[in-house]
């Protein structure tokens, strides 16, 4: 590179000798967007990283085989036992009684042997030998509970319970459960028991909803390939077990799932920041060019080319962006240094942080691109403007778009900006939803801002002096009208579309959704109990709707005998066949549903299996009527022929099932019961007299109190609407930064304005009146977009893909009217009041 090519660098370097002063925005809007995601994406490689590296610990084996409702065959278990050393425990749900049967709580009840843990430490207070935690004592089993179930139940060290027919005592406080994290998540406090107690409370019964987990390490420094191979013998030696095989390489799938999801989330909130922020780098790089009208016509006057002002102002926007992005990159690499001590009470892994080059490449593409695409147009816009027009101080706010090139040259990176995007995303349906929105929306903006212009423009004439100022604004050339919609639009437009889907998801959790759901769900009932259950439930609630039906668990292996997991299901119905699902059979159409395709077979059908499958997943799945579904239930295979389809109601929170089969499919098959009962008149002291009713008599049933769920649900959707919101205000914060930045822009004119106004005779008032004005009419019609195009998108979003019930929340609109209206009146007075001191004669020299 010769010293030629270098002489707009030295220049551009020379320039800036005076500081940045006038690209702090630009620098903040960079770094705010860098930053966030740079950071989400190092937050999450962390937790995947350490979730990868602990997989060990946090399975607690180096492979995991689970079976439902059953345990292991002998033949099973002898394989299992050749393979290495083997740990044994069983996970149900049951009721925890205090011994006087005065209250009761459901606990997630865990039971394991003496093996336990085979990696990792179970830490307890006081600290016990496990055959003094768990070990019998006069007939007394030993067990271990975290605070929250002592809490719950007014507990201390020594206390007894009762769970099913045994009487356990809690010797000790259960601090850290090393591999709980694979067990997945709990509506109930653990309490942990030994295997021997378990078989002794009476609690296993046949089809009890028990998880039979059988753990084992295998020899020290055995490779992935050894795991694999263990898996593989397993599946091919036993191909109708049915057991659901997970090794250390995927120790928390659900939470490797769920951090990937919400690290996307936040990267396409932090992407749209960074978008957001872009006007902001436009608008800023405009105002530099426009402050040196000056220095680039005498370059032009003195034989400078266009290409030479282009590439001196572009080396100066680059390098004010490598400092944005330095800035961002240092936030970035702090973020998970923070986030690993913050996230310890959630994520119950060792949270290492350290610097992820990945994810902090990532973000500098991506800031750079950014600054690239929304910078390239009013430089192309200087180098072809000539000295004549800069010197007359015209050009720079001429209408109009910059040559071809420039135009060409942006969209090519902004193309290049989505389909990174898109590449990058694990969900590139969404991601691709989510550049189509941002693009729609810009368009859509500049479309609202150009109206907004035109009714200015069309607006009759006005007697009141301000306003006639303040309309004039609005329409005329250089007008901040495009600025301001564009930056504040999308920030408003992100918060209502956030505030109304968390709106209607607590309203429907809180509100609605306890009103149709059953009081109480009643699991592992026993076939021999089901009528004296049901006599029980009718002295004590003379009044309530109980529903009752059987229920297995099972798996489904195969779609028309193609295995699942070579199919490309679509997110929305992966669910389906992830894991054990409840089932059930019925000689007639259930109450809550309603046939959409096919008959119901008669109800002494005695023929090949049938199934009614929910119509809407298998839609999803590509399903029709004469298809196979293949499911393994009990260690059985069984292969049925779809005869109907029908409409499942699930946010009634009632008893649904996806499949229902002919009652001859599970001849002879031990099974319990599952009931709901719903009574709406109950009050909270005849819910808690119904669950001690029930809990004394069926001591073996376990009983979940509805409300109580939807307490915790709720909870969690508070916590992560929090988070949501939280990184939704990144994406405000850069619409405030580029909405300062605009107004910032505009004083240079309005300086001149004012001036000029005050010459004629306006007062401080008047100008002050008429910018609030201004301010008040464009912030109001930024609101207005927002909570339509907001309103639009939440309505989508809960009742097309959530398919629950949406309506607009009035606190919502009123919340983004007086944010829009703070931010633009305020803002803009703040810049404004400055103006309206300056004096009249150094700027009348300037005209």
């Amino acid at each position: 590179m010769g010293a030629t090519s270098l002489l707009p660098l030295r220049y551009a370097l020379r320039e800036m000798r005076g500081g940045l002063r006038g690209f702090f925005i630009f620098i903040a809007c960079i770094a705010l967007g860098v930053g966030a995601i740079g950071g989400v994406n190092s937050v999450a490689r962390s937790i995947t990283q350490n979730v990868s590296e602990q997989g060990q610990s946090l399975l607690g084996a180096d492979i995991r085989f689970e079976l439902n409702q059953r345990e292991a065959t002998p033949a099973e278990r002898a394989f299992l036992d050749s393979q290495g050393q083997l740990a044994v425990s069983a996970n149900m749900r049951s009721m925890a009684r205090l011994e006087d049967g005065s209250d009761q709580a459901l606990v997630e009840l865990k039971a394991v042997d003496a093996a336990y843990p085979l990696y990792g430490a179970m830490e307890t207070n006081p600290s016990l030998p496990q055959a003094d935690l768990f070990g019998e004592r006069d007939g007394v089993w030993g067990a271990v509970a975290p605070d929250l179930l002592f809490d719950r139940l007014g507990l201390k060290n020594g206390d007894k319970v009762r769970i099913g027919s045994g009487l356990f005592e809690l010797r000790a406080r259960l601090a850290t459960e090393p591999d709980a994290i694979s067990d997945g998540f709990g509506f109930a406090p653990r309490l942990m028991t030994s295997m021997d107690a378990l078989r002794a409370s009476g609690l296993i019964q046949p089809g009890s909803l028990v998880e039979h987990v059988y753990k084992i390490r295998l020899a020290d420094g055995s490779s992935e390939s050894a795991v694999t191979t263990v898996s593989d013998k397993a599946m091919a030696d036993f191909p109708q077990a049915g057991w659901s095989i997970r090794s250390r390489a995927n120790a928390a799938p659900s939470l490797a799932a769920n951090v990937e999801r919400f690290s996307q989330f936040l990267t396409l909130v932090g992407l749209t920041s960074l978008v957001v922020g872009g006007v902001g780098v436009a608008n800023a790089v405009r105002a530099h060019l426009d402050s040196k009208r000056g220095v680039i016509a005498t370059l032009k006057s003195v034989g400078a080319s266009g290409g030479f002002v282009l590439a001196l102002y572009l080396w100066q926007v680059l390098i004010v962006a490598i400092v944005g992005i330095v800035i961002g990159l240092g936030i970035a690499v702090a973020m998970p240094f923070f986030a690993s001590s913050a996230l310890s009470s959630f994520i119950p892994i060792s949270a290492e942080a350290g610097v992820y080059p990945g994810a902090l490449l990532l973000a500098i593409v991506f800031g750079l691109l950014t600054t690239l695409a929304f910078s390239i147009l009013p430089l192309g816009r200087a180098r072809d403007v000539p000295a004549t027009a800069l010197f007359r101080e015209l050009g720079l706010e001429a209408r109009g778009w910059p040559r071809l090139p420039y135009v060409l040259f942006a969209g090519g990176i902004a193309v290049a900006l989505a389909a990174l995007a898109i590449w990058f995303s694990t969900d590139r349906r969404i991601a691709l939803i989510f550049v189509g929105s941002a693009v729609v929306a810009f368009l859509i903006l500049r479309a609202v801002s150009e109206a907004v212009q035109a009714l200015a423009r069309r607006a009759p004439a006005v007697r009141s002096t301000p306003l006639r100022l303040a309309i004039g604004n609005i329409h005329r050339p250089g007008a901040l009208t495009p600025s301001v919609v564009l930056s504040l639009g999308l920030g408003l437009t992100l918060l209502v579309v956030l505030a109304l889907i968390d709106g209607n998801l607590r309203r429907q959790i809180a509100g609605d959704l306890p009103d149709r759901a059953p009081n109480f769900f009643f699991v592992d009932i026993q076939a021999s109990e089901v009528e004296q259950f049901a006599q029980l439930v009718e002295r004590e609630v003379p009044n309530g709707d109980l529903m009752r039906v059987p229920m297995l668990r099972g798996r489904v292996l195969e779609l028309n005998s193609v295995d699942v997991q070579t199919l490309n299901v679509p997110p929305e119905a992966a669910w389906v066949l992830r894991g054990d699902r409840g089932i059930t059979y019925s000689p007639t159409i259930p109450e809550n549903a309603t046939l959409s395709a096919g008959q119901w077979w008669a109800t002494d059908y005695s023929g090949p299996p049938l199934v009614s499958f929910s119509a809407q997943e298998a839609g999803e799945l590509g399903l029709k009527i004469g298809d196979t579904v293949t499911v393994n239930v009990l260690g059985r295979n069984i292969t049925a022929t779809i005869a109907n389809l029908r409409q499942v109601q699930w946010e009634s929170m009632g008893i649904n099932f996806v499949m229902v089969f002919s009652p001859n499919t599970f001849a002879g098959a031990p099974h319990a019961w599952l009931a709901t009962l719903q009574d709406k008149q109950a009050s909270a002291a005849d819910e808690a007299r119904i669950l001690n009713a029930v809990t004394r008599a069926f001591p073996a049933v376990t009983t979940v109190r509805v409300k109580d769920a939807l307490d915790i649900v709720n909870s969690l959707v508070a916590q992560l609407g929090a988070a949501i919101r939280a990184a939704a205000a990144v994406a405000l914060i850069s619409s405030v930064l580029v909405l300062a930045g605009a107004l910032a822009a505009g004083n240079r004119a309005r300086t001149h304005d004012a001036v000029v106004l005050k010459m004629l005779g306006a007062t401080r008032g008047t100008l002050i009146t008429a910018y609030s004005l201004e301010y008040l009419l464009i912030g109001l019609a930024t609101a207005i977009f927002a909570l339509l195009a907001g309103g639009v998108a939440a309505w989508f979003v809960v009742a097309r893909v959530m398919n629950l019930p949406s309506s607009f929340l009035p606190e919502v609109g009123l919340s983004t009217i007086g944010i829009a209206l703070v931010l633009t009146i305020g803002m803009g007075l703040a810049g404004t009041w400055r103006i309206l001191g300056q004096k009249a004669a150094p700027v009348l020299r300037e005209l």
